[in-house]
């Protein structure tokens, strides 16, 4: 889901309103150099985020579709960040199991 994000008219959308905020908020840095270096990190991180949106959206179409369950840490398997009580785990039902293993 990157690589789409990696397309140049949206990196340029995401970077000009980037440059709006940081107007906004009067936190432009006056160097181009430190400029183009915050705005950067600032896409990437802004990428990352969409991704992430992205990949629970597959998920859980899969978990609707009846591909994969969903539980919670300590559910299904013992998980060393157990009793958070956050943390999703995704299982391939049986069926599927069998099916990619053929």
């Amino acid at each position: 889901m990157i690589p789409m994000a990696q397309r140049h008219h949206r990196r340029k959308a995401i970077r000009q309103k980037l440059i709006e905020e940081m107007k906004r908020h009067d936190t432009m840095p006056a160097d181009p150099a430190e400029m183009d270096e915050v705005l950067e990190t600032k896409m990437q991180d802004r990428l990352q985020q969409s991704a992430r949106c992205s990949v629970s959206r597959a998920v859980s179409d899969l978990v609707r579709a009846g591909l994969v369950q969903r539980h919670y840490q300590g559910h299904t398997v013992d998980h060393e960040n157990r009793g958070a009580q956050r943390e999703a785990v995704y299982t391939l039902v049986p069926e599927v199991r069998a099916a990619l293993t053929r």
